[in-house]
């Protein structure tokens, strides 16, 4: 039962800049034939950064799909070849303007197995600090974030109310809190 069930057919209906679609033909052990729509993502990245004080760092950002502005972690896909350690870092800074001092990852989640092959790879990001002259990274240009710290109690507060609705957000929380406690 643990034997992938290999393709017959593979057929590209999308390729943008960040996923593909594919629609997949396999016929299940039971003998019904699927035709798997499938969303091939490169991977991304969750940064979980903690201040010295203990606060979390979220980030606002629009959300077009959903039609408002929501608090999240950090994150990013990553590019074509790029390292996961590597991509966090790069996150970290290009999307809250601070240097990591240490990265812990966490562990790695498929948030949509039924219809997605994307792995976030979480990270515990410590020891921020401000850029260095020599250290640049840049916002994407279809980003307009702003970042804020939130302590624990704010944060369970806000997922209560509904002010946090992004489940890799809440994910990494309750992973944080599973390697700190």
């Amino acid at each position: 039962m643990n034997t992938p069930i290999l393709p017959t057919e593979i057929r590209t209906v999308f390729n943008g800049r960040i996923f593909t679609v594919q629609v997949e033909t396999i016929q299940l052990p039971a003998g019904h034939t699927l035709h798997a729509e499938i969303v091939r993502h490169p991977g991304s990245v969750v940064i979980i950064p903690v201040t010295d004080a203990g606060a979390i760092i979220l980030v606002r950002q629009y959300r077009h799909p959903l039609g408002r502005w929501a608090w999240e972690l950090p994150a990013g896909s990553l590019k074509p070849g790029e390292d996961e350690d590597t991509a966090a870092v790069r996150e970290c800074h290009e999307e809250i303007g601070l240097v990591p001092g240490q990265m812990l990852r966490l562990g790695s989640f498929y948030p949509t197995p039924g219809y997605c092959d994307e792995r976030m790879n979480f990270y515990r990001a410590t020891g921020l600090r401000t850029p260095r002259a020599d250290e640049h990274a840049e916002q994407d240009v279809d980003e307009d974030i702003e970042t804020q710290a939130f302590s624990r109690v704010e944060l369970s507060r806000m997922i209560a109310h509904g002010d946090v609705i992004d489940l890799k957000t809440i994910a990494g929380l309750a992973l944080l809190d599973s390697v700190t406690t």
